[in-house]
């Protein structure tokens, strides 16, 4: 297919999709929004016709009238994916199977496949992908309009297999291949240690119902060592259900509201703190980047908001949803978000994310790839140390914000 053919189907799927969306906002405001959405219709059906018959050289309508649907699905949800039947069978095979995988944790953004961040010490970490990377294509397939539940099955496989990424890094557009040997993945452990000053230090890079019990316990023996404030990192932690964040926040707060669940057809659910889980009250600073998602922003949002802790760093990814597979008539699927977490003042946390306090950009991790793809050892190395001391400008930053905070 020409560069142009390509170019009018991105094009045309971008002006069907605004075509939609338009007539579902005009009819959502008006007493006629049926006739509203089915004139629209009528306007898609007439473009596509006028495309197909008149256009210089017929394009593949297929990919015009997908790019369509996945355009749609994105505008409304970075998250979402409409699966063929062929795929959908696929995705039904694996769904509950424990696969190797890479350790990538995906959105859409404009088009494109973006990374949220990567499970620690997974090949894709150690490659340094992160945060704001972009995949341009998955096993040679462009993932412009790729499906996001695909991509992620693209990406799994058996263990010790490889698969090439083409991938444009934050800062840098140039395209870089990038070869991951699969893996089984294991979730680190919670860590902490004593900084200067009697601040306790509370490292979680991923969230689980163990990682919860185990940041208990890292409270716990740090009070005991005569901690007097805490620093909780929770940048780059993108792993974890809603579940966790809410069992997170009660460790540290004895009231207020947590979180609510909320959908089109899903019953508002409040999440409210259980005093009898709390474990500390000393004064606290939470620390966020993009890489926070999920189950960690909800902890941030609630702590925030309830004036329990500091949050520091950058603004958080934006991804606390409740997604659910809603089959089709042709045998395919959409997965789509049902029903969104709420911070505790009311905004949407996929919407908006979590903007800190106060905010401290910290500086970008470079890695270098030799020329089949592989990440350099040495780049390797860096990726993975310690990202966590007083000289890293948001902690040092966290330490000065806890400062000026008084104790008991």
């Amino acid at each position: 297919m020409s560069s142009r053919t390509k170019y009018v189907i991105v094009s045309t799927s971008t002006c069907l999709t605004a075509l939609l969306l338009i007539g579902n906002m005009m009819g959502k405001g008006s007493g006629t929004q049926q006739d509203d959405v089915y004139k629209h219709l009528t306007v898609f059906t007439d473009v596509v016709g006028y495309i197909k018959t008149q256009y210089v050289e017929e394009p593949d309508m297929k990919s015009v009238t997908m790019g369509a649907l996945n355009g749609m699905l994105e505008s409304i949800d970075p998250f979402a994916s409409y699966l063929n039947a062929d795929q959908y069978k696929e995705y039904l095979k694996y769904k509950d199977v424990q696969r190797a995988d890479v350790g990538l944790i995906l959105s859409k953004r404009p088009g494109y496949i973006g990374v949220v961040g990567s499970v620690p010490n997974s090949p894709a970490a150690k490659a340094g992908l992160g945060s704001l990377d972009m995949i341009e294509s998955i096993k040679g397939i462009g993932t412009r309009d790729m499906p996001l539940a695909y991509a992620n099955m693209l990406l799994q496989g058996e263990s010790n297999t490889t698969v090439e990424l083409s991938v444009v890094r934050f800062r840098h557009p140039e395209p870089q291949t990038v070869k991951l040997t699969r893996a089984a993945l294991t979730l680190p452990a919670v860590d902490s240690k004593m900084l200067a000053g009697q601040i306790g230090y509370i490292n979680i890079d991923a969230l689980s119902p163990a990682a919860v019990k185990e940041t208990a316990a890292a409270v716990q023996k740090l009070q005991k060592a005569g901690a007097q404030k805490l620093v909780v990192d929770a940048r780059g932690c993108a792993v974890g259900s809603p579940e966790d964040g809410i069992a997170l926040a009660n460790l540290f707060l004895k009231s207020g509201h947590i979180t609510y669940l909320k959908g089109q057809k899903v019953p508002q659910q409040n999440f409210d703190a259980d005093p009898s889980k709390a474990i500390t009250d000393l004064p606290m600073a939470f620390l966020t980047n993009h890489g926070t998602a999920d189950a960690a922003e909800i902890a941030a949002a609630a702590l925030q908001d309830n004036k329990r802790a500091q949050v520091v760093g950058e603004r958080t990814y934006g991804d606390a949803a409740v997604r659910k597979a809603l089959g089709m008539d042709d045998g395919g699927a959409i997965i789509l978000s049902v029903a969104k977490y709420y911070a505790a003042n009311g905004k949407a946390i996929q919407d908006t994310g979590v903007v800190p306090s106060t905010q401290v950009s910290e500086p970008d991790v470079q890695v270098d790839y030799d020329e089949n793809g592989e990440p350099i050892p040495e780049a390797q190395d860096a990726q993975q140390a310690p990202k966590k001391t007083e000289d890293d400008p948001v902690v040092k930053k966290a330490l000065e914000v806890l400062g000026a905070a008084k104790v008991g």
